[in-house]
């Protein structure tokens, strides 16, 4: 069964995404100059080896990419998941039998 959104809960919800899209690319593009070569023009040059692995990284489907890769994908989504289902009043079922409470 389909649950109505207003349109005021939607733009909310992009701006928080939007957002945290920010703060991933921001992330990205600090990582990418830190592994470039900066020339005197201020140009990056990129390794030779970035280059073939983000090629082909981005023409590998999801399923074809190894673990480590599917992981850091997995970690990329978790930075926003957890917005994604508040807005929808999700709550994550914790394993049975965990307790959260602090020992005292």
């Amino acid at each position: 069964m389909s649950t109505p959104i207003s349109q005021a809960a939607i733009d909310k919800l992009v701006e928080t995404l939007a957002g945290i899209e920010h703060e991933r690319w921001s992330h990205w593009q600090r990582y990418m100059h830190e592994k470039c070569e900066r020339r005197p023009d201020g140009a990056l040059i990129i390794p030779p080896n970035l280059v073939s692995q983000w090629e082909r990284q981005s023409t590998t489907m999801y399923s074809e990419l190894s673990e480590a890769e599917r992981k850091s994908d997995r970690e990329q989504v978790m930075r926003y998941l957890p917005t994604v289902l508040e807005s929808f009043d999700i709550v994550i079922e914790k394993p049975h039998g965990r307790d959260d409470r602090k020992s005292r």
